[in-house]
């Protein structure tokens, strides 16, 4: 999984990009012109404090990377954590994150 991690990435996903919101989480999207997709994760002071905002993005990277061979290549993708997101399980915040990338058209399952 390659990581999104410039400040202007970030802001130009914002500016550019589409989003999609779940109760858990928002996903921003925005086309790129490589081939493969970049991922970043936000949690704001919202969410929590230090701990628990890298908890929410440490959850949220396991279940990317879990998920990346079926991404579409060409996007910059940006995960933001919502505060329900520490209390869910992970079959939860799976089904969150596989149907936002669905929605969003971003996910490819081969059958």
């Amino acid at each position: 999984m390659i990581r999104l991690r410039g400040r202007s990435d970030f802001q130009r996903v914002r500016r550019t990009g589409k989003s999609w919101a779940h109760p858990l989480t928002v996903l921003l999207a925005s086309s790129n012109q490589l081939t493969h997709p970049r991922i970043g994760f936000v949690a704001s002071k919202r969410v929590g404090g230090a701990v628990q905002r890298n908890r929410a993005k440490r959850r949220l990277r396991a279940e990317l990377r879990a998920q990346n061979n079926h991404l579409a290549a060409g996007w910059d993708l940006v995960f933001v954590a919502r505060q329900p997101i520490l209390d869910c399980s992970m079959p939860e915040l799976s089904a969150a994150v596989t149907e936002l990338l669905s929605r969003a058209g971003l996910l490819h399952i081969e059958q």
